[in-house]
Order: C-alpha cells, then sequence, then structure tokens
C-alpha cells in the first residue's frame, strides 16, 4: 500500500512506494527535521507524516506515540556504538567520544532528550516507555573504548565496572541539563582527565 500525504508548503506530493527501512529512514529524517524547526512540544505525529510524505497509519502502526518515535529517531542520527573513533589511546579516544556526545546534544538528539525528559517527569506511562526503549548506548561505546585501552595494555581489565563506565557519558547529561549546550571543550577535558581516566586507571575495589 502506498503512502500518501501533502508535504509542507501545500504542494501535491509525488505518491511513492517505500517499505521497511527507506520508509523508516524518511521518517526518522522528518523527525529530526521538526525538532530542528519546532522543538519537542511542537512535534506531532501528524506533522511527521506530513513533512515525510507518509501516511499517518504508516507511524502508528510503528509507533503508538512520538516518545517511541523520537527515541528511534535519535538513535537512528547516533553513529554505531560498535565503532567508535580510534585514535590510538585510551585518552584520545575519550575525547573524541565526548566530543561527539556534545555535538549531537547539540542539534536534535538534545531537544529530544529535553523533551523526553519533560514528559518521563509528568507521565509514568511514558517513563516506562522510555525505560524500555532505552538501548544503553553510552555505556556499550565506553565498554568497546575501554576494552581497546585494555588490548593495548593502558588499564587492567578488572579496572573496567559497569559503574566506571557509565560515570563520564552520566556527568555528560548532568552537564547538558544543568548548564545547556554547547558544553564546552574545556568541560570535556575535565571530565576526561579528572573523572574517566583516573576511574579506569584505578585498581578495583
Amino acid at each position: 500500500m502506498d503512502d500518501r500525504s501533502t508535504p509542507p508548503g501545500g504542494a501535491a506530493a509525488r505518491r511513492t512506494r517505500r517499505r521497511g527501512d527507506a520508509l523508516n529512514a524518511a521518517i526518522f529524517e522528518a523527525t529530526l527535521d521538526e525538532l530542528a524547526a519546532g522543538g519537542y512540544a511542537r512535534l506531532t505525529m501528524e506533522r511527521v507524516a506530513e513533512r515525510a510524505g507518509a501516511g499517518k497509519a504508516s507511524l502508528y502502526r510503528r509507533w503508538p506515540n512520538r516518545a517511541g518515535l523520537v527515541m528511534d529517531a535519535v538513535y537512528h542520527l547516533l553513529p554505531s556504538p560498535e565503532h567508535p573513533e580510534d585514535t590510538g589511546s585510551l585518552r584520545g579516544d575519550l575525547l573524541a567520544l565526548f566530543r561527539s556526545i556534545a555535538g549531537s546534544l547539540d542539534g536534535p538528539a538534545g531537544e529530544a532528550f529535553r523533551g523526553l525528559l519533560s514528559e518521563v517527569l509528568t507521565s509514568p506511562e511514558t517513563a516506562a516507555e522510555v525505560r524500555a526503549g532505552a538501548r544503553g548506548t553510552g555505556v556499550a561505546v565506553m565498554r568497546v573504548v575501554a576494552g581497546r585501552a585494555v588490548e593495548r595494555g593502558e588499564i587492567d581489565a578488572t579496572s573496567v565496572t559497569p559503574c566506571r563506565l557509565e560515570a563520564g557519558v552520566a556527568l555528560m547529561r548532568h552537564r547538558f541539563l544543568m548548564a545547556g549546550t554547547p558544553i564546552t571543550d574545556a568541560a570535556i577535558v575535565e571530565i576526561v582527565d579528572e573523572v574517566v581516566l583516573p576511574l579506569l586507571h584505578a585498581p578495583p575495589r
């Protein structure tokens, strides 16, 4: 079945036949464009469908509400956690990773994060959905970075614990929420040099 709608501006949409990944990609792009244009508060399933040139039924078959749609769109935007930049050193990898996170938070992903947080605080249903849909990408990518450092002999494998892997990413989120964006490079260097590196070099308790 074709997905049909009228794109922004009122021009008649060309009828297209898109399924699977191609349709999802168009919907995700439209979602991120809506976030950039009007923020999370103004984002609706109808506006996303219109911008994507897709039928509303296509969205509702995949996502029951905007929270799930926005989460998937942001995960689609972020780089794969399996292949973070390899600079050849743990410090270099951490700086590259946190600079990438800061860049993402300074765009649609950050707007989505703020919007989802506001819904989580007021809606138990959304809170449950966000928890269920969370993929733990921050800890996953940190595990890859730390694993490379173990292979290089920079740190001991016993120092790599879930809590230590989460600390730097959690601090980035805290800076984002309390100070806004952009997160300064000085703040990133501080988090890496004063928190993450000492934790990963410290012996396990």
